[in-house]
């Protein structure tokens, strides 16, 4: 199989060589500039090679590191010689990274991308296939994918919580895998790629972690267990199903439509443990008049968890089509390319679909004593969230965990703070003295901004963790006077929305 070798006789050599050289996610932004960087993580190298290019020591080692396996570009052997001292051109091509290049006696080439990624506190390396532009054309159908866009989002959105086992269905290159063996005490990773598999392995041993792969088809290979976590970056990627349209693994995993997601949810609540969570990306789509929510509805009908789903980008068909005709290679104007989007086209028009989302699913199973009905939050947010964006998931699970669970009393005998986020705006009208428009706004997780009411601005405005909801309400109604029952009805729904978002913290917690 014509991936990398986890060889242990250089591991350790390739691992500390790449280390000396700062080939982290900051030493190569830090090389290329801010400008270049953001492109390459858009998947456009041109920026990059300029970059490189107009260096005053384009053979200097990091150079030399990026050149060769983030860019795709030749690199002479002297040049790799030197970056990678303890390794050598042995090692590296014993570890299955380099090779000859074509038509030169002298220069290298990578024989697979290798990338820096990490997080807060870990850098670690992430191997996969070269792209398109370094393959020079169409990828192969098995190609895998390395750290991308998607992956770095279910990364930023997966709560870091310490579990017991955690399972990463559809690894790839292994990226999420990687920071769930930081706080997972075991890591099981799946895919239906053999090749996928091979990639992963090396990712995991260069980092120098263990994982149990296994290959298989979404649960199948983890049939009858059970896990704290689930984390899935799935082959979401709507396909036509022709045979003059190429299916690759990374992209729709051999089915029709939504449905790898729509399975994905139905049937991740087996596989969770009480109070477990799962945390996925996915498409979804949308016929004529359907609203997302009616999709997510359907889906969740019978599944048992609870839903906190978040649709990031809607597109229409045509979008979609040439959004994915052009991720396989092909270019706009070509006959292969339009060939591509028409297939897309015909597919969507035959089954009425209109629109397609895109966003972030967390499912959660309720803890083994509850006994209530599953809550399910569907929102829209296009806009920028805080990264990471773990835990204010993990917080709004929380806090609509304990809302399901208690009443109003419990709600109105509790201490509540304004979180430290939050701020208040006042809107007014031309001459007003009264504001029109009230807004709670959140400086982090998705950045919502709530109108209330005199009843619950004011509410917001004293929750210092002093009083109960119900003492500073009481004194809210005394102050407008109006029956505090009134009041308590009127703020109860407004609180568990600020409560959910985060915007309202237990003081006692």
């Amino acid at each position: 199989m014509d991936v990398p070798r986890a060889d242990p006789a250089h591991l350790d050599d390739v691992r500390a060589d790449l280390r000396e050289l700062g080939f982290t996610v900051d030493g190569v932004r830090a090389l290329l500039g801010p400008v270049a960087a953001a492109a390459l993580e858009r998947d456009d190298p041109l920026p990059a090679y300029r970059r490189l290019a107009r260096a005053s020591r384009p053979e200097e080692p990091l150079s030399c590191a990026v050149a060769l396996f983030t860019l795709g570009r030749p690199a002479p052997r002297g040049a790799v010689t030197a970056a990678f001292p303890r390794t050598g051109i042995n090692g590296l091509t014993r570890l299955g990274l380099v090779r000859a290049a074509p038509g030169s006696g002298n220069d290298l080439v990578a024989t697979c991308d290798v990338r820096p990624y990490g997080d807060e506190s870990n850098s670690w390396w992430v191997a996969s296939d070269c792209g398109e532009l370094a393959v020079g054309g169409p990828l192969r159908l098995d190609h895998v994918l390395g750290v991308g866009g998607a992956s770095v989002t279910l990364a930023s959105w997966t709560p870091r919580l310490r579990v017991a086992r955690a399972l990463d269905l559809g690894t790839g290159s292994g990226v999420q895998a990687l920071s769930l063996a930081g706080h997972a005490g075991e890591v099981v990773a799946t895919d239906v790629s053999a090749r996928a598999l091979g990639y992963a392995a090396f990712t995991a041993a260069l980092a120098g972690q263990r994982w149990d792969l296994r290959r298989g088809d979404l649960f199948e290979p983890v049939a009858g267990e059970r896990f704290d976590l689930i984390v899935s970056n799935p082959p979401f990627v709507i396909t036509p199903r022709r045979g003059d349209v190429a299916t690759y693994d990374y992209r729709d995993g051999g089915r029709a439509g939504h449905e790898v997601v729509e399975l994905l949810v139905r049937n991740a609540g087996n596989h969770l443990n009480p109070g477990g969570l799962a945390q996925l990306l996915g498409n979804w789509e949308m016929t004529a008049g359907q609203d997302w929510r009616e999709v997510w509805a359907d889906w969740l009908e019978g599944a048992g968890v609870d839903a906190y789903v978040v649709q990031r980008e809607v597109q229409d068909v045509a979008e979609y089509a040439e959004t994915w005709a052009r991720d396989g290679g092909h270019r706009p104007g070509t006959p292969a390319y339009e060939a591509l989007v028409g297939a897309w086209l015909d597919d969507f028009a035959a089954r009425g679909v209109e629109r397609i989302g895109f966003g972030v699913a967390t499912l959660h199973r309720r803890g083994a004593a509850e006994t209530r009905s599953p809550w399910v939050d569907l929102v829209e947010h296009s806009g920028a969230v805080a990264t990471p964006m773990g835990p204010a998931v993990l917080a709004r699970v929380q806090a609509r965990d304990w809302l399901a669970e208690h009443d109003v009393a419990d709600l109105l005998g509790r201490r509540w703070l304004a979180a430290p986020d939050v701020t208040q705006e006042r809107h007014y009208l031309p001459g007003s003295e009264d504001p029109s428009v009230v807004l709670i706004r959140q400086g982090g997780a998705l950045g919502a901004a709530v109108r209330v009411d005199t009843v619950l601005a004011a509410l917001v405005g004293v929750s210092d963790g002093e009083l109960t909801a119900g003492q500073a309400l009481g004194g809210i109604a005394v102050l407008l006077d109006v029956p505090v029952a009134d009041v308590i009805a009127q703020a109860v729904p407004g609180m568990h929305e600020l409560i959910a978002a985060g915007m309202l913290m237990p003081a006692d917690a």
